[in-house]
């Protein structure tokens, strides 16, 4: 008896109920969050062509889709940062329903975007509340949950965005794929390209934020910390560059910055190598196939990143969360520089993409488990959404410069990725600085 009493607990041990029930409606938020990201992603190639003028060539449309990418980075970066601190001035249940609020109505207004910087701006937009979605369910999730359980609850949070990359594929294949939709309305029938359908269907999360209104409480954590502070202010920027949070601030945006830049600039680009290989082997231009082998190759590589996201936090808790960040930034270099320049068919990719995926996916679950560690309960919104989402403000000028270079230099999308995923490295110097938080409960 007194053996299995020194036993140690398992992680889901004594969870409540309502516990279980934060951790699936923020799951939920983050999954229409990563939706209303990825539907870009899953049209871009039929998107960016119909809102720039003229007859553009490859080299100017992949600019175009940098330079949309980088608005949606910098949206993000605004949103995370904004909402972040309005989570730790008014509470972190509000602040969430208007993230889910801004995201759902602007990638249905993207819609009817007609030129380039219009779907750029309506991309700026919904980042607003991507970006801050993130950080509001992150910091609610950490705080709601044991210590001991914590980094297994923020790696099933971050691994939950597989399913948002899951509903822009089946987007992708079902909607887009199909050039033109007849769309009924009370005087008759429109006729409505694909990719605007599939961003029409950005309004339904919106019904997320009865959930979250009617079901959520307030955090404890946040309710004494604003308590503690006798009716002072809330925590402003100033105070991450104080003291030994400014280490904290300065690695968090950093690693965030190589996740982002990384995610962006080459784990989006794995499923590009399962196109160009139906491309090759029909040696000819079927765009309805060779979609289906896109989005099949989206699919192969969003499969590998969501077991690398839910293998993160265990990760964590065993090696550190140092060591952790250190495996999967090295093994994400390594994927990369075999993927891009010397992998082309598809029987290999079968094999490869997952695993490209999980190495290069993986680490993002890792800012969920170790960003809330860093920073005491009256900066943590604010500490979790600036670092976060200062990352993608200092990835959005790299995508513009590659996208630059692709046109001016011709540079195909694997010689860019191969460019990119040497950030990695980045990473990996930016961990001497980092401190290891493993076992230690959130500093208050």
């Amino acid at each position: 008896m007194n053996d299995q009493l020194s036993l140690p607990r398992r992680w889901y041990s004594g969870i409540t109920a309502y516990q279980w029930l934060v951790l699936v409606l923020a799951s939920l938020g983050w999954v229409f969050d990563v939706f209303e990201g990825q539907l870009f992603v899953a049209g871009m190639k039929e998107a960016t062509p119909a809102v720039v003028s003229g007859t553009p060539t490859p080299g100017e449309i992949r600019f175009y889709d940098n330079v949309i990418l980088a608005a949606f980075l910098l949206g993000g970066a605004a949103g995370g940062v904004i909402f972040g601190m309005l989570s730790d001035r008014i509470g972190r249940k509000p602040a969430m329903m208007f993230t889910i609020l801004f995201y759902s109505l602007f990638t249905s207004l993207s819609a009817f975007s007609q030129t380039w910087w219009q779907l750029a701006g309506f991309r700026f937009l919904v980042a607003l509340g991507v970006g801050g979605e993130w950080a509001v369910a992150s910091t609610l999730v950490a705080e709601v949950f044991p210590q001991r359980s914590r980094a297994w609850s923020q790696s099933i949070f971050h691994a939950s965005s597989v399913f948002g990359t899951f509903l822009a594929i089946a987007a992708g294949r079902f909607i887009i794929a199909h050039p033109v939709w007849e769309i009924p309305l009370p005087g008759g029938t429109t006729s409505m390209a694909g990719w605007r359908v599939a961003f029409l269907l950005g309004a339904i999360p919106a019904l997320l934020i009865i959930a979250v209104r009617s079901t959520l409480r307030e955090s404890e954590r946040w309710l004494e910390s604003r308590a503690g502070r006798k009716g002072r202010s809330g925590a402003g920027l100033a105070d991450l560059f104080r003291g030994e949070v400014c280490r904290s601030t300065l690695v968090g945006v950093s690693l965030a910055a190589v996740a982002l830049a990384t995610f962006w600039g080459t784990h989006i680009y794995g499923k590009d190598k399962m196109a160009e290989a139906a491309e090759r082997s029909l040696s000819s231009s079927d765009e309805s196939v060779v979609k289906h082998a896109e989005m099949l190759g989206m699919l192969l590589v969003t499969i590998g990143g969501g077991l690398g996201l839910l293998s993160f936090g265990p990760f964590a808790d065993l090696v550190g969360r140092r060591y952790a960040f250190l495996v999967f930034l090295l093994g994400g270099l390594a994927a990369s520089l075999i993927l891009f320049p010397l992998v082309h068919t598809q029987e290999v990719l079968y094999l490869l993409l997952p695993v490209f995926g999980f190495l290069t996916l993986g680490m993002h679950a890792g800012c969920a488990v170790y960003f809330p560690e860093l920073f005491p309960t009256r900066l943590r919104g604010t500490g979790v959404g600036f670092c976060f989402n200062v990352g993608r403000l200092l990835a959005a000028p790299i995508l513009v410069v590659t996208g630059w270079l692709d046109r001016e230099w011709k540079l195909t999308h694997d010689t860019t990725a191969v460019l990119l995923s040497s950030l990695f490295l980045v990473g990996v110097a930016v961990l001497f600085f980092a401190p290891e938080t493993r076992g230690k409960d959130l500093p208050e």
